[in-house]
């Protein structure tokens, strides 16, 4: 095999609502998923020894590495299975609410169930990425989402094209933390897309408040945006984001950002909807 070099992209949270916690202690949301076209780029190399080698990701020990794990839930059904190194160029910031670590580990089970003929369909392959990460399915599916439960319960939807300008805060949030806050916002009203449809900026992130208020970055992040056009936090952050419209003068904005700046598009799908391994 020639190394197979695949794209793995990002997403936004358009909003994020919690609405209610279950008994074992999980939120429920909902959330729209918007992919973006920004990548971190995953190639794939036969070697003769029976193993998986990771480059590219030092800082994450293997057991924990989320490729590295999907590649053991599809080892049991390989027909023609091989080892591999794995090379990760990263673009997507980590720890930043975009969704680079599950997207890595939807790429890797889309990759391998092919190339080691696994013979999985999707529901099965989202099956196993939702233990490896909630946000996992919609890379899975690759197609924009209204998302329930804790992220994994999706209903595919067409979204307007649209670019939006991204920041990435020097400061990396612990999830952990925003949900251990008491005034953590968990009984937002449940409501629907069409509801969203006709109002997309009454829609927020219960994190944001939390975020701001504990990261002086976010918060000069999302106060630079808001000059512009209505910021929003993506996931739990640390990324925040705003919508680009016709009278902002893009390059600008980008230019004197507080912190590093993405323009971004939103995709129809993602590059990998329709992925084939060649021979």
């Amino acid at each position: 095999m020639t190394i197979l070099r695949v794209p793995s992209p990002a997403k936004l949270n358009l909003f994020l609502h919690i609405v209610g916690r279950r008994d074992n202690g999980y939120h429920e949301l909902q959330s729209i998923f918007q992919l973006i076209d920004l990548y971190d780029w995953i190639s794939f190399e036969a070697i003769e020894e029976n193993q998986i080698q990771i480059e590219g990701l030092a800082e994450v020990k293997l057991e924990q590495n989320l490729i590295y794990r999907a590649a053991q839930y599809l080892r049991p059904h390989a027909k023609t299975p091989c080892g591999l190194k794995i090379s990760v160029e990263k673009n997507i910031p980590m720890g930043a609410g975009l969704g680079g670590g599950s997207s890595n580990a939807a790429t890797t089970l889309i990759v391998l169930n092919q190339l080691w003929q696994c013979g999985l369909n999707d529901e099965q392959l989202a099956a196993y990425g939702v233990q490896l990460g909630a946000d996992v399915p919609i890379f899975i599916f690759g197609q924009n989402a209204w998302a329930e439960g804790v992220g994994e319960h999706l209903s595919f939807i067409d979204l307007a094209q649209k670019q939006f300008i991204v920041l990435k805060p020097d400061c990396f949030i612990s999830t952990q933390l925003l949900f251990s806050q008491k005034t953590l916002t968990r009984d937002t009203k449940p409501t629907t897309f069409c509801a969203y449809q006709l109002e997309p900026s009454l829609f927020g992130n219960n994190f944001e408040p939390l975020a701001r208020q504990l990261y002086p970055e976010v918060e000069e992040a999302m106060q630079y945006l808001d000059q512009f056009g209505q910021a929003k936090l993506t996931g739990t952050g640390a990324c925040v984001f705003t919508e680009v419209i016709q009278e902002m003068n893009v390059k600008q904005i980008l230019q004197n950002a507080p912190c590093k700046a993405y323009l971004v598009n939103g995709l129809a799908e993602s590059p990998l909807r329709h992925f084939k391994v060649t021979d």
